[in-house]
């Protein structure tokens, strides 16, 4: 599940609001409005489970921005552990990004 912004739910409002402070520092969009993070799950015990991509396999930071929305996510309070799963399937493309990454980026 991929949560939006205007969830009903401020839990997952946090972790949304979290996701849109990590950038990738080649692209001036997070990357929640790049559409990078593709499922966001949480458990009664509040251990969340990201599923996210990388605008290409080799993107330079690949090895790091994991760590950053793991880091960004466990600072909210009550979260317990985060884990960031890196997948490539399906690749990403530039449909999956938001209104407001598009404008950011002039592809409008």
């Amino acid at each position: 599940m991929l949560p939006t912004p205007d969830t009903e739910d401020p839990f997952l409002r946090d972790i949304v609001a979290a996701l849109k402070t990590v950038y990738d520092p080649e692209i001036p969009a997070d990357i929640y409005e790049l559409g990078l993070i593709y499922s966001v799950d949480v458990d009664d015990d509040r251990n969340v489970a990201i599923a996210m991509t990388l605008t290409a396999p080799g993107c330079p930071v690949a090895g790091e921005m994991p760590k950053w929305v793991e880091n960004a996510v466990n600072a909210i309070p009550g979260v317990k552990v985060t884990t960031v799963t890196m997948t490539f399937d399906p690749p990403w493309d530039m449909s999956r990004m938001s209104d407001e990454a598009r404008l950011a980026l002039n592809m409008f």
